[in-house]
């Protein structure tokens, strides 16, 4: 399978389990690969037979931006979801969802969680979005 890799997205949001990340918010990062067969535009050379990697970037940053979860598995999980819906050509995709700036005390570093789905994850429920009122 070809894929088309598109790193370093990065959007700020309140996701996030402790009560300070909903309300203060913080910034991520995702790499994706997105899978699907990309032989008709390396035969035609045309814009059209290939996938619009513009329109993953701005669900990602739409879905981090305006819907806050607990987790980052699930909105790992969720930014799958919204990346398969923009393209039926997309057959699977990885997420790599990456909190750049995790509140843990004495730690300077990142967390990333990384997820494998493939478009039977369409099929599965969302969870509700956290309340920000």
């Amino acid at each position: 399978m070809d894929k088309i890799y598109v790193n370093d997205i990065r959007a700020f949001g309140y996701s996030g389990a402790l009560p300070e990340e909903n309300v203060l918010g913080q910034w991520f990062r995702v790499d994706l690969t997105l899978m699907l067969d990309l032989s008709s535009a390396g035969s035609s050379d045309v814009l059209t037979d290939t996938y619009n990697y513009a329109a993953a970037i701005v669900a990602v940053q739409q879905l981090i931006q305006q819907q806050p979860f607990n987790l980052v598995e699930t909105l790992a999980s969720e930014i799958v979801k919204a990346v398969l819906r923009t393209d039926d050509r997309l057959t699977q995709i990885t997420v790599k969802l990456t909190k750049l700036t995790p509140p843990v005390p004495h730690f300077a570093g990142d967390i990333a969680v990384e997820i494998t789905r493939d478009r039977h994850h369409l099929n599965t429920p969302s969870p509700a979005p956290l309340d920000q009122s």
